[in-house]
């Protein structure tokens, strides 16, 4: 079975976290809906490693921060038979990066987790962006030490 990762790129904007969503190519894998970052586990790579590189393929981005999120994007494929469970990592990104997308997107956007629902249709993706929002802005939250991973 694939192993994937998936990452949500965001930054901080007057204290509020914007993620960074992608509309994919019409002739690739789930054309024309928005997303996240993701891909596939190369050999030999960790599913941290992987998602580094996607970010970098996919936007030429190198995050300020990058964690775990300390949850999983978990759905079943009935084409394949398989129950897929997905690491998911959160990458601070740089305000003044320029984002150079690859050919997998067509577009970009910013959104704040209150414009998400029009864009993400997956239930699962929602819900980490929703639980990143939650952890950079609940006072009582906070990305802890474990989740850190250093670049």
């Amino acid at each position: 079975m694939k192993k994937l990762v998936d990452v949500y790129p965001y930054k901080i904007k007057n204290g509020v976290p914007l993620f960074l969503i992608f509309k994919r190519s019409a002739n690739k894998i789930y054309a024309n809906q928005w997303r996240m970052v993701g891909g596939k586990v190369q050999e030999g790579e960790s599913r941290w490693e992987t998602g580094l590189r996607e970010l970098k393929e996919e936007t030429g981005l190198t995050p300020l921060k990058f964690w775990t999120i300390p949850s999983v994007n978990q759905f079943y494929e009935a084409k394949t038979d398989s129950v897929h469970t997905i690491p998911a990592f959160a990458a601070q990104i740089d305000a003044e990066q320029q984002i150079e997308l690859d050919d997998e997107h067509t577009e970009y956007k910013w959104v704040g987790i209150e414009g998400i629902e029009p864009y993400i249709p997956w239930p699962e993706q929602r819900r980490l962006m929703k639980l990143t929002y939650d952890i950079l802005t609940d006072q009582f939250l906070q990305i802890l030490p474990e989740w850190h991973i250093e670049i």
